[in-house]
């Protein structure tokens, strides 16, 4: 039996003809089915639906027949709420439809709108459609192809961490039961009885992991890899937006450049389902994709990449010396040094909460859960725009997404364009005032006390999923004395340095700690935006700075 492709639906009652064609060269991967109204579309998408196949996308004239673009978007949302919606608007019809459409695209109605193509090889029209069809890809549909195979039978938390370190480093994944055909075979070539997970990564050799970071080191390199005899130009410690701009930045001008990153690249921001704010990308990226990408920008102008792999320690080198960065898989040398280790999530602190980490409880958005949430109730506690995001991603599996935040709202908090989705999505409740006080479940999350932090009163909720987005402690404790810190912990840098420790009366440079050779940019400084494109732009404005230390007459 051959497999079920995924749909893609057109409702076009004007010009079928030639939006079949123009989706004809999808037709190898999708099955594209063409309907005239928005009430056939539906019926369609149900059939699909109830016979256990998938839709990818949907893609609708600005006009209908039956109802207004948008109407009929929402009634298709609330059969398929995964799939893409797409406009594509007749060019007798572009201009005129736009004005009116454009509010819709801001709330997140849906997630296009493009010129119907006119002739062949529209390449921008198909290109939008691919970044639409990729997303929906990376998040909703199973891999076709895994690079990586993991053997559980059960979700356990460490099996649900490693799966979200695979999917933020793009590598597709599948999870398979040990008694499946695909398990058998993944367990016949492990040395030894397993001990679950097992995990056959790459190099097609099967093992059983005790944490995401022997996984890292798999995939990525065993710490024989470090040169302890090099002395880099610079190191970047994190590999976040702003580590990872730092990366571009200084091998692109012909420094050599490391990056040590402990977990897995793109940081926070990492995480992130879809970024809509982000300069450049009008359809929005996902963080996922957003990091991936200036990872293999960095590789191809030379940078060397470390994961999985902690720094314990920094110590500073003589005047003169390079800085050494020491790590359980050998020691770094650097004449500059970047902090780019971002921040984390804080902690609830909650006992029952804590013990079910992995087992329903997450912090941060964990996109591999999203799946894990079909049809259940969850919460996000957390009023920033990774908090938003996460309740719209969520939206698309779960039941019911409950935003919780401390506040009266989420307007001094979040962006303007993530309110107004979370507004418009019927799947989205926020409630405001209220913390989470007691958790707990036989295995796994089952139900969460929520307090009223006005009246006190409080009240239990059953849910599957609590997604904790709590705001931001810096990871500074490797870092000595010399690097001065703000009372929260988060690195001084310039004028926020205290004149008691400036040079000669003179502060630090703006990116400069009050470690000579030493820098810090994105969210692990004190006073930084905590957004995505200001820490790529502290990353890429550190890069003179390193030249500046490194060769002091330039």
């Amino acid at each position: 039996m051959g497999r079920v492709m995924p749909a893609l639906i057109l409702v076009s009652p004007d010009h079928a003809a030639e939006l079949v064609d123009e989706f004809g060269r999808y037709l190898r991967d999708y099955d594209v089915h063409a309907t005239a109204t928005t009430a056939e579309a539906e019926a369609l998408a149900q059939r699909i639906v109830d016979d256990g196949g998938q839709v990818a996308m949907f893609v609708a004239e600005s006009q209908l027949p039956d109802a207004h673009v948008l109407e009929a978007f929402g009634r298709l949302r609330a059969v398929v709420p995964t799939a893409r919606r797409l406009v594509a608007a007749h060019w007798s019809r572009f201009l005129a439809d736009a004005p009116a459409l454009r509010a819709g695209l801001a709330k997140g109605k849906y997630d296009a709108y493009l010129l119907m193509p006119r002739g062949v090889r529209d390449e921008e029209f198909h290109t939008a459609v691919c970044e639409l069809l990729s997303d929906w890809g990376s998040t909703v549909a199973a891999p076709e192809v895994d690079s990586a195979r993991i053997v559980s039978p059960g979700p356990d938390a460490l099996t649900l961490a490693i799966r979200d370190f695979l999917d933020r480093m793009g590598l597709p994944n599948r999870t398979y039961s040990p008694d499946s055909e695909e398990g058998r075979l993944v367990l016949a070539s492990l040395d030894g009885d397993p001990v679950y997970p097992v995990v056959q990564s790459l190099d097609g050799v099967a093992f059983s992991p005790r944490s995401v970071r022997e996984v890292a080191i798999r995939v990525y390199g065993p710490p024989s890899e470090i040169d302890e005899s090099t002395v880099n130009d610079v190191a970047i410690v994190g590999a976040g937006p702003a580590g990872l701009a730092a990366a571009v930045y200084a091998s692109s001008e012909g420094l050599s450049t490391v990056v040590l990153e402990a977990e897995a690249v793109g940081g926070q921001a990492g995480t992130s389902s879809m970024i809509r704010n982000y300069l450049g990308f009008p359809r929005g990226i996902s963080g996922m994709r957003l990091a991936q990408r200036a990872r293999n920008q960095a590789i191809r102008f030379g940078t060397r990449f470390f994961t999985g792999w902690s720094v314990t320690e920094l110590e500073p080198g003589a005047p003169g010396e390079p800085h050494l960065l020491r790590t359980d898989g050998g020691d770094v040398r650097a004449r500059a040094v970047v902090i780019a280790t971002g921040v984390t999530y804080r902690k609830l602190r909650v006992p029952g909460i804590e013990d079910l980490v992995g087992l329903g409880v997450f912090y941060g958005s964990a996109m591999t859960a999203a799946r894990e949430m079909e049809g259940a109730d969850v919460i996000v506690v957390g009023g920033g725009n990774s908090a938003g995001q996460a309740a719209i991603h969520l939206s698309r599996f779960a039941r019911s997404v409950t935003i919780l935040v401390r506040r009266n709202g989420l307007e001094a908090t979040m962006s303007q364009y993530l309110i107004g989705e979370i507004a418009y999505n019927p799947r989205i409740t926020v409630q405001a005032c209220s913390e989470v006080v007691d958790g707990g479940g036989e295995g796994r999350l089952e139900w969460v006390t929520v307090r009223d932090t006005r009246s006190g009163t409080e009240t239990r909720r059953e849910v599957s999923g609590l997604f904790l987005l709590l705001g931001a402690e810096p990871h500074c404790e490797w870092l000595p004395d010399a690097v001065a810190r703000d009372r929260r912990g988060f690195v001084l840098t310039g004028r926020d340095v205290p004149s008691e420790r400036w040079t000669e009366e003179l502060p630090p440079a703006s990116l400069a700690t009050t470690l000579p050779g030493v820098f810090a940019v994105g969210d692990v400084r004190a006073g930084s935006m905590k957004r995505v494109a200001a820490a790529s732009g502290e990353g890429a404005s550190v890069v003179p700075l390193v030249h500046t230390w490194l060769d002091p007459g330039t």
